[in-house]
C-alpha cells in the first residue's frame, strides 16, 4: 500500500507492524460517530445512550473476534495499557510471588515487569530464549517448578521478529502449576491464527494494528479474573479505566473488529512477497538463524545489514520513499538498537532493520522497495 505522496512517486508503507492504515470504512464509521454520538457515553439520557451504543458495540465485536465474552472486556488506550493493567493487576495486593516472561516481549511488558521488581511487588524470573527468540518451554517448565509463579507473560506474535510464540504449550504447563497466564495479542489478531491463544487468563489487543484507530484497545479476559485499578476517577469500565469513553474510537475499532476474522487468509498471501524481497536483499543483508523462528507471521522480516547503522538505512530509505523502521515503534527515537534483537545477536542488533508488509501491499511496492534498497546500498560500497 503506498502513503501519501512525495515527489513524484506515491510512497511505500512497509511499518505495518508500528502501525495499519485505517480502513476507508473505519474512517466513514467515525465520521458518522462524530456527528450523531459526540455525547458522554456515561450519561443515562437519550444523546448518552446514543453514543454508549458505539461502545457496547466495539465490545461486542471484540468478544466475537477473541472467543471471550463482552462482559470481560475492559476497553483501554491500546495495547500497552492492557498489557500495564494485566502484570500491574497481577501483583496489586502485596502478596509478592514471581512474574515469568522474557527480554524479548514488548517494552509495555518488559519495563512493567522491571518497575514491578524494583518496587518490590514480584520477583522476575527472565526465560532463556532460543534461536528466533522463540522462549524456551524448557526453561519455563523449570521456572515453574521453582515455584511461587502467579503469572506468566508471553506474547502471541513478536513485534519485530515476527516469531510465534508456543502460547499454548505455555498456557497448559502454566495451568497445571496454578499461575495464570497474559497474553500480549496485539501482533496477532487479524494476521494469524489465533486459536492457539484462547485458555489465556488475560490478553491485550490494539485496535491500530487492527486497521483502526489509534487511542483504543482492550484488556480481554477470562470470567472472575481479578483485575485491580491502578488509575483512579469514575466508574468507566467498572472503575478499572476511569476516564470518558470515545465513542467516535470504538465506531471505527468496531468496523476493523468485524474485518479482522478473515485477516489471517489477507495476510497468508503476503508471505510471498515478504520471501521475494528477502531473496533479493539475500547479498546485502543477513538474516541469520537467531533472527528467523521455526514458526513466524507471513509479514514480517528482521534483516542485519553489516555495515550500516539501523537508523541510518531507514533515513536513507525514507528519502528514497519507502517507510521501514529499525525496531518497535515505542522504542522510537532512541540511539539503542532494538532491545528484542539485541537479546538475541548481540551488538550485531545495531545494523537491524525492520521489514513489515500488510494487506494492503502489492507486488509493485515490493518491486520498488529492492530497488530503493538496492540503490542505498550500493553506496556503502561506491
Amino acid at each position: 500500500m503506498t502513503s501519501p505522496t512525495t515527489g513524484t512517486r506515491p510512497r511505500v508503507y512497509l511499518d505495518w507492524n508500528a502501525t495499519t492504515p485505517p480502513l476507508p470504512a473505519a474512517l466513514d464509521a467515525m465520521m458518522h460517530a462524530a456527528r450523531t454520538a459526540w455525547a458522554n457515553p456515561a450519561s443515562v439520557h437519550g444523546d448518552g445512550r446514543a453514543a454508549r451504543k458505539y461502545v457496547e458495540d466495539a465490545r461486542t465485536e471484540l468478544a466475537a473476534l477473541t472467543g471471550y465474552e463482552a462482559r470481560d472486556v475492559v476497553l483501554t488506550s491500546g495495547g500497552t495499557e492492557a498489557n500495564n493493567l494485566a502484570l500491574r493487576s497481577a501483583f496489586a495486593i502485596g502478596e509478592g510471588g514471581v512474574l515469568v516472561t522474557s527480554r524479548v516481549e514488548h517494552p509495555s511488558v518488559v519495563r512493567v515487569a522491571e518497575a514491578l521488581a524494583r518496587e518490590g511487588a514480584c520477583t522476575v524470573r527472565w526465560l532463556a530464549v532460543e534461536a528466533g527468540g522463540m522462549v524456551s518451554l524448557a526453561d519455563l517448565e523449570a521456572a515453574l517448578a521453582e515455584g511461587q509463579v502467579k503469572l506468566v507473560a508471553v506474547q502471541a506474535v513478536n513485534q519485530e521478529t515476527g516469531a510465534i510464540q508456543p502460547v499454548a504449550d505455555a498456557i497448559a504447563l502454566a495451568h497445571v502449576r496454578g499461575a495464570k497466564v497474559h497474553v500480549d495479542a496485539v501482533q496477532a489478531f487479524g494476521r494469524v491464527s489465533t486459536s492457539y491463544i484462547f485458555g489465556a487468563d488475560t490478553l491485550a489487543i490494539a485496535s491500530h494494528k487492527l486497521r483502526g484507530p489509534k487511542g483504543v484497545g482492550a484488556l480481554v479476559t477470562k470470567p472472575g479474573a481479578k483485575l485491580h485499578a491502578y488509575t483512579f476517577g469514575g466508574a468507566q469500565e467498572r472503575g478499572l479505566r476511569p476516564g470518558t469513553a470515545d465513542p467516535v474510537a470504538c465506531a471505527g475499532f468496531a468496523v476493523a473488529l468485524r474485518h479482522a476474522h478473515e485477516g489471517p487468509a489477507r495476510y497468508q498471501a503476503i508471505a510471498k512477497m515478504r520471501d521475494r524481497l528477502e531473496a533479493a536483499l539475500a547479498g546485502s543483508s543477513v538474516r541469520p538463524a537467531e533472527l528467523r523462528a521455526q514458526t513466524r507471521a507471513p509479514h514480517v522480516s528482521s534483516l542485519l545489514f553489516p555495515g550500516w547503522e539501523g537508523p541510518e538505512l531507514v533515513a536513507a530509505m525514507d528519502l528514497e520513499g519507502v517507510s521501514v523502521s529499525s525496531g518497535s515503534a515505542c522504542s522510537a527515537g532512541t540511539s539503542e538498537p532494538s532491545p528484542v534483537v539485541s537479546a538475541l545477536v548481540g551488538e550485531r542488533a545495531r545494523s537491524a532493520v525492520r521489514v513489515s508488509l500488510g494487506e494492503g501491499t502489492t507486488e509493485d511496492d515490493v518491486s520498488y522497495a529492492i530497488e530503493a534498497f538496492t540503490r542505498v546500498l550500493a553506496r556503502a560500497t561506491s
